[in-house]
């Protein structure tokens, strides 16, 4: 799965990933980004979630656009004590437009002799 954070240059994104838990226990996530610009994403209630069972919970991705060139992680979900698949989403970001931090007028000869 990939989660796309789109958006200008310098804004903060926002997603969200819901999670699933058919169980009859409780399945707890640990939650670790890897990769090229890991430090750039973060989630702003903690790497842990706990999903009760036969239900559902999300958890906010937060991202930054900081350069124009894409961003690029994995986000990784490890179970702790009953076995649960690990859970691999690819975070990506792409710049959509760029709106300017402010504007400077400034007057100077074109040419002089």
């Amino acid at each position: 799965n990939t989660i796309e954070f789109t958006g200008a240059l310098h804004a903060t994104v926002i997603k969200q990933v819901r999670l699933k838990n058919p169980s009859k226990k409780p399945l707890i996530y640990n939650a670790i980004f890897r990769g090229r610009d890991a430090d750039d994403f973060s989630l702003p209630k903690g790497n842990t979630i706990t999903i009760a069972p036969k239900k559902q919970a999300s958890m906010n991705v937060e991202f930054t656009i900081r350069f124009l060139r894409p961003a690029e992680a994995l986000l990784l979900l490890t179970s702790h004590g009953i076995d649960a698949a690990t859970l691999t989403f690819s975070l990506k970001s792409e710049v959509k437009h760029i709106e300017p931090a402010g504007v400077i007028k400034c007057k100077s000869p074109c040419y002089e002799l």
